[in-house]
């Protein structure tokens, strides 16, 4: 696995509850009110929408640069962030 921000490793360490959207990583405030603006208010919700996308890479960065204008990078640490939570979790 590729080396992951300390948000990242923070995200995936523990249960997702009620956490903002800001919370997950490779979303900063810009991507984040950008997502909230389209209903994507909370972490919760952006992993509804990955699971969704059936937790597929490319389904789910078009969907990130669709919604809130995210750039290969920013999507592709989400995109890590909420597959590594599920491996986790679910």
């Amino acid at each position: 696995m590729s080396s992951t921000s300390q948000k990242h490793r923070n995200f995936v360490a523990e249960p997702m509850g009620d956490k903002p959207v800001t919370d997950l990583a490779g979303v900063g405030e810009v991507l984040g009110k950008r997502l909230e603006t389209a209903g994507f208010d909370k972490a919760y919700v952006v992993l509804g929408q990955f699971l969704v996308l059936k937790k597929d890479r490319e389904l789910f960065q078009e969907w990130m640069k669709e919604t809130c204008n995210a750039n290969s990078k920013q999507s592709t640490d989400c995109y890590q962030c909420l597959s590594d939570w599920c491996d986790e979790f679910l």
